[in-house]
């Protein structure tokens, strides 16, 4: 097999403090991979630029002249980190046999692409996962909301890798064939899981951010895991079909009970049970109505088919 091109995929949402050592580490391992033929020297390093409000964009522009191999997008404005990732596997499947996507913030081990690779060329995988062995460098929070996402996703029916983020291979043929999902709303951890080609895990070790702040606080997370649970799985709403069932049958004995309390004349005693069966029920009204009205508001914005990104200016991309 030939040496293949590598474009590796980097999201940026207000990286400066940290563009300068990821880029060099980034450059260093693309080099050392390039001089051992394992990848062809048409490789680059894909920066793409989610609307930063700092010095991101001109630092990637900065980047790009001083070496070939770094180039970059930069979207209209700030789309999110699935859309930013997205722009760039689309870009980069025009010119690369393989991607590799990784956050810019050194939390991915690097030297994890090689095995990535070699994956690809030795065993035919068309994705590779690359997956995190530990989190000893983070909180008990952190490890408790992490593995909570997981197991919620995995209990609600989405197909996803446990402790897997965005860090993986994707070869062409996945990438066309990633192309063919048009959805507004998209989760790419469900999305690459859902083509069905073959597949391999890298284990790596988890490092500190480098710099800068987490760009997935708790109420991120939150909503990052709804969006992956409404876009690849209808349980929210078949449950409430089982808690509609439910509260049904436990209507027969409480209907029972007002209706004794009515005949022998003691139906004031029922005033408690009556005001917090009320509260409740309307509560799980109110939530269920809300929870319906989220997976409408998905389908009407689908129907707009408004494009997921829009990109205002590339250098260096071919």
């Amino acid at each position: 097999m030939t040496a293949p091109i590598l474009y590796i995929v980097v999201p940026c949402y207000n990286e400066e403090a940290v563009l300068g050592e990821s880029s060099k580490q980034f450059l260093a391992v693309l080099y050392d991979m390039i001089a051992k033929n394992i990848i062809s020297d048409g490789s680059k390093i894909l920066f793409v630029n989610d609307g930063s409000k700092d010095k991101t964009w001109p630092i990637i522009l900065e980047l790009s002249k001083k070496d070939r191999h770094f180039s970059g997008l930069c979207l209209s404005k700030n789309r999110g980190h699935q859309n930013a990732l997205l722009a760039g596997l689309m870009a980069a499947k025009n010119y690369a046999d393989i991607t590799i996507s990784i956050d810019s913030d050194l939390q991915d081990d690097i030297n994890a692409v090689y095995e990535m690779v070699e994956k690809y060329k030795n065993e035919g995988c068309e994705i590779v996962f690359g997956v995190r062995s530990k989190r000893d460098n983070d909180s008990f929070f952190k490890r408790f909301s992490a593995h909570s996402f997981y197991r919620l996703m995995k209990a609600m029916g989405v197909d996803i890798v446990f402790d897997h983020a965005d860090y993986r291979l994707l070869s062409k043929k996945a990438l066309e064939a990633l192309a063919e999902y048009e959805e507004v709303n998209i989760f790419l951890r469900g999305l690459v899981c859902d083509l069905g080609y073959k597949t391999a895990n890298v284990y790596y070790e988890r490092n500190e951010r480098f710099a800068g702040k987490s760009k997935y606080p708790l109420r991120r997370m939150l909503s990052f895991a709804f969006q992956g649970i409404s876009s690849f799985s209808i349980s929210p709403i078949r449950m409430i079909t089982a808690l509609g069932f439910l509260m049904s049958i436990l209507s027969l004995p409480a209907t029972l009970y007002a209706l004794t309390s009515l005949v022998i004349g003691r139906a004031m005693a029922g005033w408690t049970s009556l005001l917090i069966s009320i509260w409740f029920i309307g509560g799980v009204q109110l939530l269920s109505i809300g929870l319906i009205g989220e997976y409408i508001g998905k389908i009407y914005i689908e129907t707009k088919h408004r494009p997921k990104y829009i990109i205002s200016e590339k250098t260096n991309l071919d």
